[in-house]
């Protein structure tokens, strides 16, 4: 079932050949053409194969620099050597190959979040439906902001025009209509075309899906789907490029130190060059940056579970470092559930009850509130659905809340609409032209300093001053206004000052409790939270007061920040913390300001127009429910529930995962290096090895990684949130990681060096004494790890010692291979150890716990200065 050049032929004949009308398809009707044509979704993109990306975990300077060393210590038939090598690589590769499977399947389960959804007509209702279930015959409704869903023609059209570069290059949006155009039309002049992953600019739509997937324009042009986004950010970047760096620093002076014990210490070149192999692995930070990256999948998942659904990987970063929060109201702060609670006429005033968008509840005192309640159901583009027992809103809470204030009234009379001026924040009003029982009414809703101005014959500073009062009770005010037509077009140019004027009506939308609690989370964490919103002054502030926004006392309003240059505003915005009555350029310029004090911004935005301000901003955080694709696209973060506690939540698991990479950085570089050093000065010494270079290997084969990701999982510290916020510009090797990295690296050697000498003082031989200090070295590993998990407070508690599982199952795997190495002949042949005492085994952990007594001691004094200082 298709239709051949849609764009060439009427609607309706387009509709007949679809088998369709424009009431839509049935539920029955549309599951059987999904199973026909399949799902509405582009081929996914070709991804590496499993062998390609095994074989990818092998291009790395230090697996060049192993595999180098295999082919030497084969030829010198080393075997054990050999062996150990190759088991080190290959461990390497499968972590490597398991993480970035997990990374991978994390991007794609996010993409996969971010489908876009439809508003279609089934069953003879509006509804929604995911993207993926639009099928050809379907009726889909458009506003400005949504991204189009399937390739469309347009059935009806107000205003309308769309974005159309993706196809075509054309920067400027194209007008559309339901007209047919000539057969041979190019693409870009088929306007009576909505194109699948274009976007609505202006205007509304009603729209017939004449193909879906691969048969659509996109999809026939192929290959602009785009991948999964590589699992990156500046963070772990950054980090990369200093691992790779530094591998080549460490490959280039094991080079040289081997040049050195060769040529000038006379020493035999085979044990020489697995020591200098040794050294590098010890020193090369492999497993870093696959370590970092495990960490940030696992962040993106924590975030997703928490309903920020990330959309670039930047933004962890980012959101966990903002200083300010500029937020939107309805719906972010508020429950979004808006009820009309007073009515202004000018027969007087009335109350009305009720809950939700149910069209149940009183009006007292009675009286005739017809006419206001016909032009609250006319002028209105929302749907009210009933399920389950409940009422919801298809289509924008406001209208919702009009829809079940015209329910209360009386029952709504059926009406035919001809012609519609959507809403636009530029002139702030709708109209729609309806024709039924009562003639052809051109109703008016907006702001009421705008629909006033539309009106003939009434008191404007009279009715001026009774929004103003209800304003100021924390209600959104809308005015109501109609005008009887005798034509089937809205004459746009004469409804200045020939309205009349029908009354005020005032909607209020709770305060969500848990918002309040999230603002409260957010000023202890040292987090400035902005209203800006475009709802009256008086009702912005009285909201605000309500959720516990700081300075409530003062208001901007777009009209007071247009006479401010931008100098001013800088100044201006540091105390003001409500902005009223704001367009999305004032967005922009609020944003611009903030960062100009130097500040790092997180602006949370749903419209077309929002999507400059998105982008300015350090996190720009889009709507994921009311949401136009235009700020989906242009936003870091989307909230998959529009609520101002995700956008907390999403700030503390963007410290957490910040944390946990310097946790894992903190914990490898130290330990690396310690590593290293042990056997550097011992060589340069000219002592014996206190730890031989395959135990070395041993050593980075158990612990090199699997202590390191046990870091990933570590969950918010106690804390996190009354910390200020850090500098977006902050080092990540700072001078206080620096020195940590030389103070664990000077207590490695003593420790290692300490227990080496006492077991060599006691008579043992030298491989017993090798074996103590193989052990010393993991068990102060260990020991160090439980130490990083608590960088911001005291790691002398319950919960420290506690851990996670992922700590303790790590730390037992890994003393069980210890013990493995230490007691089983096998090993002990090929590792060349022998069995530890139990004496001497309590004192290698007493050797630990000292060590991260002084550790602790050091980080406690240091905590105390910054304290103090």
């Amino acid at each position: 079932m298709q239709v051949t050049d849609p764009h060439a032929r009427p609607a309706a004949d387009c509709l007949t050949a679809l088998d369709t009308t424009e009431a839509g398809l049935t539920s029955a009707e549309a599951a059987q053409r999904l199973t026909t044509h399949g799902p509405n979704r582009l081929p996914e993109a070709h991804a590496r194969g499993p062998l390609l990306r095994f074989a990818a975990q092998f291009h790395n300077v230090l697996i060049y620099v192993l595999l180098a060393a295999a082919v030497v210590t084969g030829a010198l038939q080393h075997w054990v050597d050999t062996g150990v090598i190759l088991a080190v690589v290959l461990a390497n590769a499968i972590i490597g190959f398991v993480q970035e499977g997990k990374a991978e399947t994390a991007m794609a389960a996010i993409r996969n979040m971010l489908a876009p959804r439809a508003t279609v007509l089934r069953d003879g209702q509006r509804t929604t439906v995911e993207g993926v279930a639009l099928v050809p015959g379907d009726i889909v409704l458009l506003e400005a902001g949504d991204k189009v869903p399937a390739d469309l023609r347009v059935l009806h059209a107000h205003g309308l025009a769309a974005q159309e570069a993706i196809l075509t290059g054309e920067s400027v949006p194209v007008e559309k209509a339901a007209s047919r155009v000539a057969q041979t039309a190019p693409l870009g002049d088929r306007h009576s075309m909505l194109w699948s992953g274009t976007l609505v600019t202006i205007g509304t739509a009603r729209g017939l899906v004449v193909a879906t997937g691969p048969a659509t324009e996109i999809g026939r042009i192929g290959g602009l789907l785009a991948g999964v986004e590589q699992l990156t950010t500046p963070l772990v970047a950054q980090m990369d490029h200093f691992a790779r760096w530094l591998s080549l620093l460490i490959v280039l002076a094991a080079g040289l130190l081997l040049a050195w014990g060769t040529f000038v210490g006379h020493q035999d070149f085979g044990d020489l060059f697995m020591t200098v192999v040794a050294i590098a692995v010890a020193a090369i930070p492999e497993g870093l940056p696959a370590v970092m990256t495990i960490t940030l999948a696992i962040g993106v998942q924590a975030m997703a579970r928490r309903n920020a659904i990330v959309r670039r990987l930047p933004a962890i970063e980012a959101i966990g470092s903002v200083s300010v929060i500029c937020t939107d109201k309805t719906g972010t702060l508020t429950r979004n559930e808006m009820v009309v609670a007073a009515v202004e006429t000018s027969e007087g005033s009335y109350a009305v009850t009720g809950e939700g968008y149910a069209p149940q509840g009183q009006i007292s005192p009675a009286g005739d509130l017809t006419r206001i309640a016909a032009a609250a159901a006319l002028c209105n583009d929302a749907a009210l659905v009933e399920k389950s027992g409940s009422w919801a809103v298809e289509g924008d809470p406001m209208e919702g809340a009009l829809l079940a204030f015209a329910g209360k009234v009386s029952p709504r009379r059926a009406a035919d609409r001809l012609d519609a001026i959507p809403f636009d924040s530029r002139h702030r009003f709708m109209a729609t032209l309806t024709e039924g029982a009562g003639g052809r009414i051109t109703h008016v809703k907006g702001a009421p300093e705008r629909v006033l101005r539309m009106c003939r014959d009434i008191d404007q500073t009279h009715w001026q001053h009774k929004a103003d009062t209800m304003a100021r009770r924390g209600l959104r005010v809308l005015a109501l206004a109609e005008r009887a037509e005798a034509g089937a077009q809205i004459p746009r140019d004469s409804l200045e000052g020939s309205l009349t004027f029908l009354g005020l009506v005032g909607l209020i939308d709770p305060p969500r409790p848990e918002a309040i609690a999230a603002v409260a989370e957010c000023r202890a964490a040292g987090i400035r939270v902005k209203m800006i919103t475009g709802d009256h002054a008086g009702t912005a502030a009285a909201i605000a007061a309500q959720i516990g926004l700081q300075n409530t006392d003062r208001v901007l309003t777009g009209t007071d920040l247009d006479k401010l240059d931008d100098a001013q505003l800088a100044l201006e915005v540091a105390s003001v913390d409500v902005f009223a009555r704001t367009s999305p350029e004032d967005k922009l310029r609020l944003v611009t300001a903030l960062q100009a004090n130097g500040l790092s911004v997180a602006m949370t935005g749903d419209g077309v127009n929002d999507a400059p301000a998105l982008k300015r901003a350090d996190a720009g955080i889009a709507m994921g429910l009311k949401g136009s694709e235009a700020a989906k696209e242009a936003a870091d973060l989307v909230l998959a529930d529009d609520n101002f506690a995700s956008i907390a939540a999403a700030v503390r698991e963007g410290r957490t995962v910040y944390d946990n990479l310097k946790k894992v950085i903190s914990w490898t570089l130290p330990t690396n290096a310690g590593e290293s050093l042990v056997i550097v000065v011992a060589l340069v010494a000219g002592m014996a090895l206190p730890v031989t270079a395959v135990q070395i290997l041993w050593i980075n084969l158990i612990t090199g990684i699997t202590l390191g990701i046990a870091l990933a999982f570590e969950p918010t510290e106690a804390g996190t949130m009354a910390r200020p916020p850090r500098k977006r510009d902050a080092p990540v090797l700072s001078g206080a990681l620096v020195w940590y990295v030389i103070f664990v690296s000077g207590l490695f050697i003593v420790a290692i060096f300490g227990m080496f000498s006492y077991a060599l003082s006691r008579g043992y031989p030298l491989a017993l004494a090798q074996t103590i200090a193989m052990n010393t070295l993991v068990v102060l590993e260990i020991f160090n790890l439980f130490f990083v998990r608590n960088m911001h407070g005291t790691s002398l508690t319950w919960a420290a010692v506690r851990g996670t599982k992922m700590i303790w199952s790590v730390v037992l795997t890994i003393t069980a291979a210890q013990f493995m190495v230490t007691y089983v002949p096998l090993f002990q042949s090929i590792l060349g150890t022998q069995a530890v005492s139990l004496t001497d085994g309590l004192l290698i952990v007493g050797v630990g716990a000292a060590f991260f007594a002084i550790v602790e001691i050091e980080k406690q004094i240091r905590l105390g200065l910054q304290t103090r200082g």
